[in-house]
């Protein structure tokens, strides 16, 4: 599928909403269950994308300047940020994760059509255009909305954004096209392979995770972290 920008900038607008929505009014309780990713709580997954809005702001900053002000001064840091987001008291954590989303979505609705030609490098080292940026957003914040374990399911998500999420972890992979199952499916299985725990705690757990995933009711295989798709 050939995603467009306009497309794009909806799906982030609604895996944004998604998201906010399914973590709105928790409490330390609900915070600290267990995400749908192995070793990591709520706090952690949250935090991550909270990072993640701050991080891409400043590649927002950079197509708006055009000085280079890169994601994370380092991937060490990303991580050590995740892991003291997730011990922040929950009303800090929803604000960080509120005020960071309104930071990036102003941030890119005040680009000019030159500024989105401009380019950036991402946390991989990869140089793309600034229209990248509501891509990369609307992966993190659609995906992870599946994630949180709340009720939001990989159908809740617009069609689209399943066939292009799947196009473009298979072209990543080498594939040569979305595999068998429809949007919703690829997009399940592809993805589940995006994401690792970045802290010490999922290092450690590493051989444990090469197992076979254990299996939820009906049969859905948990998603296991492994090495990140970083943006």
């Amino acid at each position: 599928m050939r995603r467009t920008f306009d497309d794009v900038l909806s799906w982030c607008e609604t895996g944004t909403t998604l998201l906010l929505g399914a973590a709105a009014g928790w409490g330390e309780e609900q915070y600290l269950a267990p995400s749908g990713l192995p070793g990591w709580t709520r706090k952690h997954l949250v935090a991550h994308v909270a990072a993640n809005a701050d991080a891409l702001s400043n590649l927002v900053r950079w197509a708006a300047t055009g000085e280079p002000t890169p994601m994370y001064s380092s991937l060490q840091q990303r991580d050590a940020d995740i892991e003291a987001g997730s011990r922040m008291p929950a009303a800090e954590l929803a604000a960080w994760l509120t005020s960071s989303a309104e930071r990036l979505a102003a941030g890119i609705a005040g680009l000019d059509v030159d500024r989105w030609n401009a380019e950036v490098v991402t946390a991989q080292g990869r140089t793309v255009p600034a229209t990248e940026i509501p891509w990369l957003r609307s992966r993190e914040v659609c995906v992870h909305a599946v994630d949180l374990a709340s009720g939001v399911a990989f159908t809740d998500l617009p069609a689209g954004f399943l066939t292009a999420l799947a196009d473009d972890i298979a072209a990543k992979r080498g594939r040569g096209q979305t595999p068998r199952g429809g949007a919703a499916g690829a997009a399940v299985v592809l993805a589940g392979h995006r994401h690792r725990r970045p802290l010490g705690a999922a290092r450690r757990g590493r051989a444990r995770h090469r197992r076979r995933p254990a299996r939820r009711r009906g049969g859905v295989p948990r998603r296991t972290p492994a090495r990140p798709d970083r943006p």
